[in-house]
């Protein structure tokens, strides 16, 4: 894949409309979910480039994210006589990408993509690195291709129509970038000190596009997660199990359960890898300081090791970790035991 066209916005019209031109779109579809459409579609609807725009709509939260809702957007594609020489706009956040990104990718073998991510998280991870999808089975993105949208357009008007719990759910993948970007470590300490409970919007812009940064610089060496790539999944092997098993229960955000997640996997990290206790203890603290803990058990232990060995990244069925031994230095295609995986858990449960 080529890289992906991010473009860091102030004003976000002008922006668009550019980028909707370079596409030259026979038709014009937006994709939003229920509550986008609420919050997000009024900042644009007015604009000169979105004039002859036709608006699909789905349910709203990861638990929408389905083969129901992909079907709906295919219906409603053909419906509006969508070509390949069409163009969906996906506003929304990480599920509205994700599920948009695939319906676009393969509705007549693929139409034009723009992502205008709405949420902290789609922002600094869904929307960019052309990862779409739905769940299935139970399962985290268990169905999807890779297929990277003509254009990202961040802009961080947006982060005003968001709850302080979707703040944080973005933040965690900030978090995680931080961890496994410069060897510094000066992001990571950026990211622990800022005020994430009264954030500056206009100081969060500028970490952000550092933290895409990240990802972009990884995604380009590694588009189709052979090697490199996986180093972004740090936090995402227990993170996506603890989501799994949420599913069954309450559903939590993405990035709550990734923030769990990086719990566990920096516990593995010590533990396997040498990394430092006193910035693991740092991370985990401001950690359960604002993510709190979801509840588990030692019964719910089985469950969670179930669920990590359906885990895309799985080799020859074993359940793939990627850990660190310092910040900035990656271990790639880590194992573990199960009963190193339940210490995790009780560190989880139980530590700090």
């Amino acid at each position: 894949m080529e890289e992906q066209k991010v473009i860091i916005s102030e004003n976000l019209e002008p922006a668009l409309a550019e980028a909707i031109q370079e596409c030259r779109p026979d038709r014009l579809l937006v994709l939003t979910d229920e509550t986008t459409r609420q919050l997000c579609w009024p900042v644009v609807s007015s604009y000169d480039c979105l004039r002859e725009a036709q608006l699909i709509t789905i349910k709203a939260g990861d638990d929408h994210k389905t083969l129901d809702s992909l079907s709906h957007v295919w219906q409603e594609l053909q419906r509006l006589g969508a070509t390949r020489h069409s163009l969906l706009i996906n506003l929304g956040g990480g599920m509205v990408t994700d599920l948009g990104g695939f319906a676009a990718s393969t509705f007549k073998r693929g139409l034009h993509i723009i992502n205008i991510p709405t949420t902290l998280l789609a922002m600094v991870d869904a929307s960019v690195g052309g990862k779409t999808g739905i769940n299935f089975g139970g399962l985290k993105n268990e169905v999807g291709v890779f297929r990277n949208a003509s254009a990202v357009i961040l802009d961080t008007t947006f982060l005003r129509t968001l709850d302080h719990e979707n703040i944080l759910s973005g933040y965690a993948e900030m978090l995680k970038h931080g961890l496994i970007g410069a060897p510094s470590g000066a992001a990571v300490g950026a990211l622990l000190a800022f005020d994430i409970d009264h954030p500056d919007l206009r100081e969060l812009g500028r970490m952000v596009a550092e933290s895409v940064q990240v990802k972009q610089r990884i995604v380009l060496e590694d588009p189709l997660e052979q090697g490199l790539r996986k180093a972004l999944n740090l936090g995402h092997t227990v993170g996506h199990a603890f989501e799994s098993l949420a599913l069954q229960r309450t559903p939590v955000l993405h990035g709550y359960a990734v923030a769990w997640g990086l719990v566990c996997e920096l516990y593995l990290s010590v533990v396997k890898c040498g990394f430092p206790t006193d910035k693991m203890r740092q991370v985990v603290h401001f950690i359960f300081d604002h993510y709190g803990r979801m509840p588990i058990t030692c019964d719910d232990y089985p469950t969670l090791l179930e669920l990590m060995t359906h885990d895309k990244k799985n080799v020859a069925g074993q359940i793939n970790f990627t850990l660190l031994s310092n910040v900035g230095q990656l271990q790639l295609n880590q194992t573990a035991t199960t009963a190193e995986i339940e210490e995790a858990f009780d560190f989880y449960r139980e530590g700090m």
